[in-house]
């Protein structure tokens, strides 16, 4: 007599699958330390712009978590979620400080200008024909401006919610020169250069296996396992509390009432003029073009789309500034910074957004006491390695010419503008191209027209 068992869910139970953008396509642990790899720019601009302008860092962390979990899913790919820069520098440093209304408009009025860009086309257009050299020279610039800002951040002491450098850090203490070199060494040792190492050879015979190439390969793989980002902000945190215990009792659990923000005329016209004007091009060249290219370089066959990425900065623009969160969009510091450390799948910026909407639901408010107290020298660390990601995605020019071109437009960039980098790069551009157009050619065709009028007369 034979029995049969009945599975308890019947025949037609499924596991349920995770959707294709979501499948990891490396470890748990690299993931979830590629998901703390933006932080490097993040914090330092919440945190000022919520110390200056009060900004509601409850609604920001809901807002830019459910914006981290919907990209992942979109995109399969960690695209990050970043602070618009520009307009967070203006709002820091006019006087008095922009108010939240105008930080909204602001807001609104760049994701209007990215919306149209991608919806029209003229945004893929765009993508399409820039030379490339351009496009480089704005990531050289902007890698380049996030590695100066870290070795600041690692140097000196900051004064966040001004934005400056104070004295000299001192090499004692929860946030001194050797805490922040400590975790800079150990990023090296774990992570290397950031080249994706060699599969191991798991079926070499014995003999192989003890060959030195095969070790090293062996502990490579081990060390690149160590989710080592996540390791230092974690360490981060405890120090948070090292640092001053007494912020315990300053914690109030749950969130604070998210509400309609109210933008008068007046709101729309400073916010746009001061705010809104000098970020467009930024956003255009950096959040969506260069995070575009780089996505092809770092993901071959899996590059994000000009329009897509144009349309998602709008979106979300749209969604949250009328509630006060704060403008972001998606920069190419950030996308390196993920990737850095490991993040290559839609799953890495989807576990961050989990953790920023459980703490702000946890939290609120009061979690800005946490990272007021976090050390600066760690986030510089973390931004370091970020902004050398990012400008090393510039080695690929292979004439003098193209160089030339990147490192002029990337060399105005920093000194001035973004938009003032691109101007120079464009008309350096033609301009090394009208040199090459052979002028004897034309001038022999212009003549053999000549010759055949004449003979047909």
């Amino acid at each position: 007599m034979s029995s049969t068992t009945t599975p308890l869910l019947g025949d037609g139970w499924r596991r349920p699958r995770l959707p294709a953008t979501l499948k990891l396509k490396t470890t748990l642990s690299s993931e979830l330390s590629g998901a703390v790899g933006d932080l490097g720019t993040f914090i330092p601009i919440v945190l000022a712009l919520t110390l200056v302008c009060h900004l509601d860092l409850t609604t920001t962390l809901i807002f830019t978590s459910l914006y981290n979990m919907v990209t992942g899913l979109l995109f399969g790919l960690p695209m990050p979620v970043q602070p618009m820069k520009s307009i967070a520098a203006v709002a820091i440093s006019e006087s008095p400080p922009l108010t939240i209304p105008q930080i909204a408009a602001a807001g609104l009025s760049v994701a209007a200008v990215l919306f149209l860009l991608g919806c029209t086309g003229l945004m893929s257009f765009l993508y399409r024909y820039l030379p490339l050299p351009l496009v480089r020279g704005i990531q050289l610039s902007q890698g380049l401006s996030f590695a100066f800002s870290a070795i600041k951040y690692i140097r000196y002491n900051q004064d966040i919610s001004t934005s400056k450098s104070g004295p000299p850090r001192s090499w004692l203490g929860l946030d001194g020169l050797i805490v922040a070199l400590a975790a800079l060494l150990f990023l090296i040792l774990s992570t290397g250069a950031g080249v994706d190492n060699r599969p191991l050879d798991d079926a070499a015979g014995e003999g192989e296996r003890d060959d030195p190439r095969h070790r090293v390969q062996r502990r490579l793989r081990v060390l690149s396992s160590i989710p080592a980002a996540l390791i230092v902000f974690l360490f981060g945190l405890l120090l948070c509390f090292l640092r001053d215990p007494s912020m315990i009792k300053d914690l109030k659990f749950g969130p604070s009432k998210i509400s309609l923000v109210p933008i008068t005329w007046e709101d729309w016209k400073i916010g746009f003029v001061r705010a809104a004007i000098p970020q467009i091009p930024l956003s255009v060249l950096n959040s969506v073009i260069a995070v575009c290219k780089l996505s092809g370089d770092l993901f071959p066959g899996s590059e994000a789309s000009a329009m897509k990425v144009s349309v998602s900065v709008g979106l979300m623009n749209f969604v949250g500034c009328w509630f006060g969160a704060m403008p972001v969009c998606h920069g190419a510091g950030g996308l390196a910074g993920q990737y850095r450390f490991g993040g290559r799948s839609g799953a890495s910026v989807v576990f961050l957004g989990m953790a920023k909407l459980v703490l702000a639901l946890v939290f609120g408010n009061s979690f800005g006491r946490i990272l007021g107290e976090f050390p600066i020298g760690l986030l510089g660390v973390l931004l370091l390695f970020a902004g050398i990601e990012l400008a090393m995605a510039s080695r690929d020019m292979n004439t003098k010419e193209e160089s030339f071109v990147m490192l002029v437009c990337a060399a105005v960039s920093m000194t001035a503008s973004a938009a003032l980098g691109f101007g120079v790069g464009i008309i350096l551009f033609l301009l090394l191209k009208l040199r090459e157009i052979d002028c004897g050619t034309c001038g022999r065709s212009t003549s053999k027209k000549d010759e055949e009028t004449s003979s047909n007369t």
